[in-house]
């Protein structure tokens, strides 16, 4: 390796190549760059308590400031006796010009001060330039980043020492109070962008919480839908394999239909099987009884009535029984909602309402607000996730929110077609025995040798 490339690739001259990429990024390129400053965001958490007309004024706060400034700057400049229009109004211009294009605001405060410094009878920095030099840097710098502020704040102070044959004395007082408002201005940015990247963390946090909770919801769906369809291809298997018993001198043909309904059942649940693998964790364990349905809900009242959670039922329509997944979905929305109740509202009580109609069944979980001295518990909302995706897998509707004495409600609809519809089993009707897996146990015989 050459000498050459050993200082090309050593810390210091990489260091400083960053260095002046980096001033030629924040000062040299796009000089006349056309950046207008926008006004203040209304929605802000100050702003957006004012009233609406105030509001359409406060929000060009900046350029107001901006523009007092420059009138201030002007102002100084014609206390001077002669020029007084060029010592005024060059460096006010350039005060202004940060408004539109900033970065050519700073080289025109330079050239300013310059201007200032011939014309003038007050040395390099008058009032007029010295002025105009901390308010565009100053503004400049809140307008791109601290990087920017450091490159201007010691181009000024080589620009103050050349310009005076090397006496830093002079230059001395702006310098040191452009520092102190520059460090002001990039402690309130880098606070600023923290708390920007805080917000955007929090964001994505929220949506993959979400993401991961309606995952999980779906998994559970899908264990439990699972466990309702291998039941009835079970029972479809085991029926299949017995309607042959129950005519006699059955045709080959119709024995050859029931075994290929049997195989294809058989199959079903093998893929099955298969696909729920792919949803199930490893430390997922079955349960042995089987999934509830609305026949168990006086239970589930009665356990929450244990807790502290007083409820009551009502049943409208004739109540009939209706597809396994759908009473499943039901018993867990009401499940779910009643839960919410004893975190979200401890000491009130809930109602729990079911109306079976003609196309569906309707439900209804409402809760008072909280009383008493136990405190709330916070939520973040995954048991309405969870709510809502069972409602659609089921076409349904549901509505949730607070009601007007305080408390919650969560109504749901539930479509049932009526080709849907449960048939109710024939008296002599083969029964099959399943285990949760939907693997066929045992056939009853009648005493006829039928299924």
């Amino acid at each position: 390796m050459t000498e050459t490339q050993t200082k090309t690739s050593s810390p210091e001259f990489r260091a400083a190549a960053g260095a002046i990429d980096g001033l030629r990024d924040d000062l040299l390129r796009n000089v006349f760059a056309y950046r207008p400053l926008p006004p203040l965001n209304p929605d802000g958490r100050i702003l957006r308590r004012l009233p609406e007309g105030l509001r359409r004024l406060v929000v060009w706060t900046p350029h107001a400031l901006v523009l007092f400034a420059a009138f201030l700057v002007m102002m100084a400049g014609f206390a001077e006796w002669e020029f007084r229009l060029l010592m005024g109004l060059v460096p006010a211009i350039a005060v202004a010009m940060t408004l539109v294009r900033p970065v050519a605001a700073f080289w025109a405060s330079m050239l300013a001060t310059v201007v200032c410094a011939v014309l003038g009878s007050e040395g390099l920095w008058g009032p007029s330039a010295f002025g105009a030099q901390v308010v565009v840097m100053v503004v400049v710098a809140a307008r791109t980043r601290p990087r920017t502020a450091a490159w201007m704040w010691l181009l000024t102070l080589l620009f103050g020492v050349l310009l005076e044959g090397g006496d830093p004395s002079i230059t001395a007082p702006l310098a040191t109070l452009s520092a102190f408002a520059l460090l002001v201005v990039a402690v309130v940015q880098i606070r600023r962008d923290a708390e920007r990247e805080v917000t955007v963390q929090r964001t994505v946090t929220a949506v993959e919480r979400d993401r991961r909770t309606l995952l999980e919801e779906r998994t559970t769906i899908a264990r439990e839908l699972h466990d309702v369809v291998a039941h009835h291809m079970s029972v479809v298997a085991i029926q299949a394999e017995a309607a042959p018993y129950r005519v006699e001198n059955p045709p080959p043909e119709l024995e050859q239909a029931f075994v290929t309904i049997r195989e294809n059942a058989v199959a079903a649940l093998t893929e099955l099987r298969r696909v729920l693998g792919v949803v199930r964790a490893e430390d997922y364990e079955a349960p042995d009884a089987p999934q509830p349905t609305l026949a168990a809900l006086d239970g589930l009242l009665d356990n929450v009535r244990e807790t502290g959670l007083e409820t009551e039922k009502v049943i409208t329509g004739a109540v009939r029984e209706l597809p396994q997944g759908v009473e499943l979905s039901a018993y867990r929305i009401v499940q779910e909602a009643l839960s919410n109740s004893l975190r979200h509202a401890p000491g009130s009580t809930a109602r729990v309402e079911l109306g079976y109609v003609l196309g569906g069944l309707g439900l209804r979980v409402v809760n008072g607000p909280a009383r008493g001295l136990v405190k709330p518990s916070p939520g973040a909302g995954h048991g309405i996730t969870g709510m809502r995706e069972r409602v659609a897998m089921l076409n349904g509707e549901m509505t949730a929110g607070p009601t007007a004495d305080g408390g919650y409600e969560v109504a749901v609809f539930l479509p049932v077609p009526l080709s849907e519809q449960p048939e109710q089993p024939e008296p002599r009707e083969a029964a099959a025995k399943t285990d949760r897996a939907g693997n066929a146990d045992t056939v009853v015989i009648d005493r006829d040798g039928r299924a």
